[in-house]
């Protein structure tokens, strides 16, 4: 019998392993064991995406919780470790960039158990994001690099990883997006926000999301994101699924003034809602005009969704998006982000297109790598 063990922790962890779970279920001589690590322990970010992409419970929850990245990331592997003893998996499976990933990813190396990293090679090569130090780690002792794109390739080599560990196989979000976009459309989020139908589609609407602590824990940086959004939606609402953390920051800093009365009928301005489950936000984001955030995850999606996309940051670990797709990158000036989403706005939809191998099979292409790499290795 193999043994898989998966750590997921975030949103966009437990949309990265549903397709591999699911795909390991085809194979009755693997056991697998999943590890929830509770860094989104808020039922809004983590229980309704487990039921909307159809995942079971996990088999373990560590509860780490919050706080600073250093007792997080520690307190992650002080729990993880009993459970890599006991269960004694033959290769761990680690996703993205998250505290969880590095954590469970460390813990596994020193007790000598292979590594197979999910979304492994991309760079925004800005060390000030604590995801660029996780993904870097992380892919310096892994086993096994699971790439999206073609740029992770390059990065990956360039750093000196051997050619056999590294393995070009599509971007395994998109696996989860072309599995539910049906299921999405059958959401009623948007009748539920009083955004209407006409004859040729939804009335325009735009989206926001922010979470990123360069952007929300930053007084003016987060009053010029907010201002700037704030002036497109004097023509065309946007609605914004605002992050718990993001929340906090805006009311502590006093900008409620940027956003429109929750309480009021009125589908006007930027409308703060709620953390949305997967398919909700799916469909949100599916007839969207534009999207302007600074999540990388959207920005692929949006590729493939094939709307238009504004990336509130300096620089993107997914050149593929931008190379191929709907995505800009378009930093944090308001002006800049005035004139881009502008230039969109005035302009007919553009589709782009998807880059290779982003075709919902990225699952298929992993999990008989890890298989192989098991027997051959002679660990089973």
């Amino acid at each position: 019998m193999i043994r898989l063990l998966s750590v997921v922790g975030a949103r966009p962890n437990f949309m990265k392993i549903a397709p591999i779970m699911e795909e390991l279920k085809k194979n009755p001589d693997v056991a697998h064991f999943l590890v929830h690590s509770g860094q989104h322990y808020d039922e809004l970010l983590s229980g309704n995406f487990f039921g909307d992409l159809g995942l079971p419970a996990p088999d373990a929850n560590l509860e780490a919780g919050s706080g600073s990245h250093a007792v997080q990331t520690a307190e992650i592997m002080r729990k993880v470790e009993p459970v890599l003893f006991d269960f004694k998996p033959h290769v761990i499976l680690v996703v993205g960039d998250v505290n969880s990933t590095i954590a469970a990813a460390l813990t596994a190396a020193k007790m000598g158990i292979a590594i197979a990293h999910i979304e492994a090679g991309l760079r925004s090569f800005d060390l000030g994001m604590p995801e660029e130090i996780n993904r870097k780690l992380t892919d310096a002792i892994s086993t096994l690099l699971f790439v999206s794109e073609a740029s992770g390739v390059e990065n990956l080599k360039r750093e000196g990883v051997p050619p056999e560990r590294i393995f070009l196989v599509g971007n395994i979000m998109i696996d989860s997006l072309l599995r539910h976009r049906v299921a999405a459309a059958r959401s009623p989020i948007l009748d539920t926000l009083g955004v209407r139908k006409n004859g040729t589609g939804w009335s325009p609407y735009g989206v926001l999301t922010l979470h990123r602590p360069s952007n929300v824990d930053n007084r003016e940086t987060l009053r010029d994101i907010l201002s700037a959004v704030h002036s497109l939606a004097s023509d065309l609402p946007f609605f914004f699924p605002v992050h718990p953390r993001t929340r906090k920051k805006i009311e502590s800093f006093g900008f409620l003034e940027y956003l429109a009365n929750p309480k009021s009928n009125e589908r006007s301005g930027i409308i703060p809602l709620d953390p949305l489950g997967y398919l909700d936000f799916l469909a949100l984001n599916d007839h969207a005009r534009i999207v302007l955030t600074d999540s990388g995850g959207v920005q692929e999606e949006t590729t493939v969704l094939g709307v238009p996309c504004l990336t509130l940051r300096k620089n993107t670990e997914r050149p593929a998006t931008v190379e191929c797709g709907t995505n800009q990158v378009v930093g944090l000036r308001p002006d800049r982000i005035l004139a881009a989403a502008q230039s969109v706005l005035l302009k007919p939809m553009r589709r782009g297109q998807c880059p290779p191998l982003w075709d919902g099979k990225a699952a298929e292409r992993i999990v008989p790598i890890i298989l192989e790499y098991v027997q051959r290795s002679g660990r089973a």
